[in-house]
């Protein structure tokens, strides 16, 4: 029903765009008359005119995108096709523009982005790496300088100043993560000028669904350092390469989760001498045992991570990319360095995090390109309430796909995929072979090694000649090696003769968890309306099926009929396939539902304490502010320490006293004069009252020394104390699953305990700030001023 209704809103979408690119071609020849500097004084005319309130952009977006059409034909000597404009005003709508590869997504982006940008609150356009970022900012930013708009590129390793120039710009060219690192980082600054990023407004996501949906469940995490035990890294390490799976340890391969059988246990504490490994005192040791067993089992050299020049480095699962300076946190990067035997790192504590999806979630409008983004639209409406509009090809698409061919074994499918690559390699037909690891290219490399055929390998460890190469890989004759990372954004142009020979043939060697994935490497050929053709070859021992549906496939064995040469011929062994596939998509999106309803809870608290602190450091914070934070925790200590309706018996007389009387330097309390709470509030808000006079009263200099000091003592306290926040609420998360054995809602209940956790957060800090306050006054005030106002019984 959702979907049936989805593509009825997207075909009225298409008819109604389908309206307004007539409109935009009727203009075509009254922009073509006009001078370089006409069209660039219709960019300046036209941001006034949203300035005074006498024009929306909506009503501009026609003249706009025909003014935009104007100026790529002179500039780049490119002209938008009518299916490009309809991708651009998808985009405009905050939607989702389906285009498959090759049909000039890049340029598409420049419509929407001058139309926004004529706002002036900046436009962000994401791309998902550095090379991206920098080639487009530099062909398509020509477009919007020509316009008089300025262009920005955001990447890392950037200056403060350079990532400020960048964000105040018109339009700002960089990659998603490092937008979100930029957020977290100004919400840590000590001063408001070191904040980089201005209100969020509009933003273009290039390959949305790589950044949004592959990269959505590895949270953005700016972590401090802290010494690591290596010592005790190596010794679990060597420990557990003793241990036996079923025996020692039990490993989910779906879910991935990973625990200690009895055995197991007993094992651990025979071997460190302890009675029970349970026990809080032991609490580290257990740590450091079950990371070393993560690392052990979870984590496979070439597949997860590489190691280069003494370092692991983190491989991205869904590009096969080297993630550049990422590491894992709580001690799991130690454990696999120890695994490897190299030198253990400091290791990683959280001090700010957000996910993927609640960063550009703060955007207000947000809008996206890719190639396949309807296999995940109930997500994306979910989510990020975007629709998917599936924008037509300009040139219709004659690729040939071929049924899946499927091996039982995994020796038999890689000698059909080199007997295909012999075969067209012969004629001289490119062929481009996906893989879904390093450690499979390789094994795809040595193949065709041993049988002498002449390939270039494409994969993360090889990644600074992508580009180049991936670009290479329609010319006659080239064989290309690639993981998934192949070369998105980039278009492979077929060689001369090429077409006649049947374009670019694509050999995928195994299905990815997202079939969405094997559609962009089907993409990779036929684009534009040229010739090509794809084939995957699979087996039944690859991890997909192994690891996904266990069940299924031990039944299909007991009936399996093959051929000589393995081929699986079950009437039903797509329909497995398939089957095996949404599994494992349903596994992923369950991941992404779950991090995203955890980390729902930590956004609000998140939001909240970001403003709070961003007011202090950005605000001219005031006595008035001072005397704010001293009246919300007075309140809160004695609704803590003297509830209203409670009886003197039921106090923490010392605790309460002590407590009052550091926050409010003229109070001095007598325990024992009090008969009820009605009494303590009395006397407590005379005290208070005196104080505020006492601050009110200050002269100018002592304010100013005053606010100074707290200003910077408050962002310190602030800091502080959210970082342990987070570190508790990551504790939260740790027990959270045991929940779900008392029948309960773990998340309910999370929301419920993360609320309490923050409300004594905030008000540890309201209350470490109105102490300092209270230390401080003393400090710089005459302390005779003070002690004249005594509440002594």
């Amino acid at each position: 029903m959702i979907q049936s209704l989805q593509k009825i809103i997207g075909n009225r979408k298409l008819k109604e765009y389908e309206k307004l690119v007539s409109e935009i071609n009727a203009l075509e020849s009254f922009y073509e008359k006009q001078s370089d500097e006409a069209l660039k004084e219709f960019t300046y005319t036209w941001k006034q005119k949203i300035t005074n309130n006498e024009v929306t952009v909506d009503e501009l977006r026609v003249e706009a995108f025909a003014l935009v059409r104007e100026a790529s034909k002179r500039v780049l000597g490119m002209r938008h096709y009518d299916v490009q404009l309809i991708g651009g005003l998808t985009l405009f709508d905050g939607n989702i523009a389906e285009m498959p590869t090759g049909e000039g997504k890049t340029l598409v982006s420049s419509l929407p982005a001058y139309t926004r940008a004529l706002e002036g609150k900046g436009v962000h356009i994401i791309t998902v790496n550095d090379y991206l970022a920098r080639r487009d900012s530099e062909q398509i930013g020509q477009i919007h300088e020509f316009l008089g708009l300025t262009v920005g590129l955001n990447i890392p390793d950037h200056s403060i100043e350079e990532k400020k120039s960048a964000y105040n710009a018109d339009i700002t060219y960089g990659i998603g993560t490092e937008f979100g690192f930029d957020y977290l980082r100004d919400n840590m600054v000590d001063a408001g000028e070191d904040q980089v990023q201005r209100p969020f407004h509009y933003s273009i996501i290039d390959e949305i669904d790589s950044v949004l949906i592959d990269e959505a469940k590895t949270p953005l995490i700016i972590a401090g350092k802290k010494s690591a035990q290596s010592h005790l890294y190596l010794l679990c390490a060597r420990f557990i390469r003793t241990f036996k799976k079923e025996v020692d340890f039990l490993y989910d391969e779906e879910s991935k989760a990973i625990a200690l059988t009895e055995e197991g246990i007993t094992k651990v504490e025979r071997a460190f001498t302890i009675d029970n490994l349970y026990d809080l005192e032991h609490a580290t040791l257990f740590h450091f045992v079950h990371n070393a067993l993560r690392a052990e089992v979870l984590f496979q050299r070439d597949v997860d991570y590489i190691v280069h020049e003494g370092e692991i480095q983190l491989i991205d699962l869904f590009t096969g990319r080297i993630m550049e300076g990422r590491s894992l946190s709580n001690g799991l990067h130690q454990a696999i360095e120890a695994k490897e035997g190299l030198k253990s790192t400091e290791e990683n504590h959280t001090v700010a995090s957000v996910t993927i999806q609640n960063y550009f979630r703060m955007y207000p409008i947000l809008s996206g390109m890719t190639g396949t983004g309807k296999t995940e639209e109930k997500e994306f409406l979910q989510v990020y309430n975007m629709e998917v509009i599936q924008v037509p090809t300009n040139k219709p698409v004659i690729r040939i796909d071929h049924e899946d061919i499927i091996f039982e074994k995994t020796s038999q499918k890689l000698q059909a995929v080199l007997e295909d690559v012999k075969l067209r390699h012969e004629k001289g037909q490119p062929i481009l072979i996906g893989t879904t690891s390093i450690r499979q290219s390789e094994i795809i490399a040595d193949l065709l090694e041993k049988a002498d055929i002449e390939f270039q390998l494409l994969n993360a460890k090889h990644v600074e000649k992508e580009a180049e190469m991936i670009a290479l890989a329609g010319q006659k004759g080239m064989i290309t090696i690639s993981t998934n990372m192949a070369g998105r954004g980039t278009d492979i142009l077929l060689g001369e003769g090429v077409p006649e020979l049947g374009g670019l043939h694509v050999i995928g060697t195994e299905r990815h968890e997202s079939e969405r994935i094997d559609l962009q490497l089907r993409g990779r050929a036929g684009r534009q309306g040229d010739p090509g053709s794809t084939q995957f070859y699979l087996s039944l021992e690859d991890e997909l099926f192994v690891r996904y549906n266990p069940d299924k496939l031990e039944k299909l064995m007991k009936n399996l009929q093959v051929n000589q040469s393995g081929r699986v011929l079950n009437h039903n062994i797509q329909e497995f396939v398939t089957t095996t596939q949404r599994l494992c998509e349903g596994n992923q999106f369950t991941i992404r539902e779950w991090q995203l309803k955890l980390d729902g809870v930590a956004n609000e608290h998140r939001r909240v304490m970001y403003e709070f602190r961003n007011n202090l450091l950005v605000n001219e914070i005031d006595v008035d502010w001072l005397i704010k934070q001293v009246d919300d925790t007075i309140a809160k200590a004695l609704t803590l320490y003297y509830p209203e309706n409670s009886v003197p018996e039921d106090w923490n007389q010392l605790e309460g006293k002590t407590a009052l009387e550091q926050l409010i330097p003229p109070l001095r309390i007598d325990e024992e004069y009090f008969n009820d709470e009605q009494d303590v509030w009395r006397v407590v808000n005379e005290a208070l009252s005196v104080y505020k006079e006492l601050l009110l009263a200050m002269d100018e200099e002592k304010k100013a020394e005053l606010i100074t000091i707290m200003k910077l003592t408050s962002l310190g306290v602030v800091d502080l104390y959210w970082t342990e926040h987070i570190e508790h609420l990551q504790h939260l998360i740790e027990g959270i699953h045991l929940r779900q054995y008392q029948q309960e809602d773990p998340i309910r209940l999370y929301e419920f305990d993360g609320f309490t956790l923050f409300e004594h957060t905030f008000y540890t800090i309201q209350r470490e700030i109105t102490s300092n306050l209270a230390a401080l006054f003393q400090e710089i005030t005459c302390p005779t001023e003070v002690e004249e106002h005594v509440f002594i019984d």
